[in-house]
């Protein structure tokens, strides 16, 4: 049995300002042929289908229009869709009667009893072989929010948090450890940060507490064949164990995740094991070019030198021109640098998406050499870290952190 795992789609994002919907319709091609190229049996999506609560019509009318396609042209594909820390567990649930009857199976929140107890054998999917044979059994579990946790018991040294994110997946894998047979394998899943794993700081949200609750590799039993991350957008394993891995997103979500490559997991199983695993690299739909890149800043002059160099594509149909970020370093003040920058890209195949300025003068008007920096490329982390080192010259105690992310959290909820 074949498993295409895959996670953080951002459906609905754009990229200061500019929609990717372009880019996302072809990878959404680009996947249906991947699936029918490799047999895949099963698809999961490890959260993050959508990149806000809300997701524009374009953004809805993509994700549908590609489960139908899959389903139409491979009919006995299972899908398991699981919500993200940035999509609407009850928006992505809505149509789930719809889905289930189509063999989309999709979780957005803890399944729950009669009673509105948690239910962890209705979280227990079975996928399927080719030959139309229960293979695994997909234990799919979603985004934890802090309220999804029991309640802590007081141990000494235990954080609460990631003790009851530990808990839940015990008494999860239990229900897909009874519910399998000889043969089958154990998949779970999670949409969650864990310890060891490579942030994007540019568009990744710091969840369950932020960066102080990492959860640790062992919160997955050992005999899990296979552990389906979503959260993270740079493609990983975890803890040293093969088995355990982030699929990492199929675009760069910000301009810097552009160096590294984006792909999906192509994850066999026999025998209840895996018995092979293949990265499928994700083609770059649309080019991102950095000048002068490498975290660097050019001079004016050599901006705009550069500029003019570049080797562009007079061909490409608009929404596949590339994505320009150019950093400029001024020795001094030039008013008109953004109008100069723009006459030099004047009628050429490219999109300029940030010009970063850093000041270095040391004439008394730009003493401090502060770097300029808009308000929305600062996470609101960081903000209140400012506010904090302003007021009382030191940084957040932890516990004030922790305190500030679950306030975060609840406000992220709620838009």
């Amino acid at each position: 049995m074949r498993v295409l795992h895959t996670a953080d789609w951002h459906l609905g994002q754009t990229l200061h300002g500019v929609a990717r919907d372009p880019e996302h319709a072809r990878f959404l091609d680009w996947l249906l042929d991947r699936i029918g190229e490799h047999g895949v049996d099963a698809l999961v999506i490890a959260g993050d289908v959508f990149d806000g609560q809300n997701p524009p019509i374009p953004a809805l009318a993509l994700f549908y229009r590609f489960l139908a396609r899959a389903k139409t042209r491979f009919p006995a594909l299972d899908v398991v869709v699981l919500a993200g820390n940035h999509d609407s567990a009850s928006r992505l649930e809505a149509p789930s009667p719809l889905m289930k009857e189509m063999g989309v199976r999709v979780v957005g929140a803890l399944p729950c009893d009669g009673d509105g107890l948690f239910d962890p054998a209705a979280m227990v999917v079975p996928l399927h072989d080719r030959d139309g044979a229960v293979a695994a059994r997909c234990v799919a579990m979603p985004y934890l929010r802090p309220s999804d946790l029991p309640t802590p018991e007081d141990e000494e040294g235990t954080d609460p948090l990631i003790e009851g994110v530990r808990r839940l997946y015990e008494r999860a894998g239990a229900a897909g450890r009874a519910a399998i047979r000889p043969g089958e394998a154990l998949i779970l899943t999670g949409h969650c940060y864990m310890r060891g794993g490579s942030l994007s700081d540019l568009s990744e949200r710091k969840i369950l507490g932020g960066n102080l609750h990492a959860l640790p590799v062992e919160i997955f039993p050992e005999d899990a064949a296979y552990v389906a991350l979503g959260h993270l957008h740079r493609a990983q394993g975890i803890g040293g164990r093969e088995e355990v891995r982030y699929s990492g997103s199929p675009l760069p979500l910000a301009i810097d995740e552009e160096p590294y490559p984006h792909q999906v997991v192509l994850a066999e199983f026999a025998g209840g094991r895996l018995v092979g695993r293949e990265s499928l690299r994700v083609p770059r739909f649309v080019a991102i070019r950095r000048i002068p890149g490498n975290g660097r800043f050019a001079t004016p002059d050599e901006a705009l030198d550069a500029l003019r160099r570049l080797d562009l594509d007079e061909a490409l149909p608009r929404d596949s021109w590339p994505f320009l970020e150019l950093s400029v370093a001024l020795p001094e003040p030039r008013p008109a640098l953004r109008d100069e920058v723009e006459a030099v890209l004047a009628g050429q195949p490219v999109r300029l998406l940030k010009l970063s300025i850093r000041l270095t003068g040391s004439g008394e008007a730009l003493a401090d050499s502060a770097p300029v920096i808009e308000l929305a490329d600062l996470a609101p982390e960081d903000v209140f870290r400012r506010i904090h080192r302003r007021s009382h010259e030191a940084d957040p105690a932890p516990a004030l952190m922790a305190a500030f992310h679950e306030l975060l959290t609840a406000v992220q909820e709620r838009e």
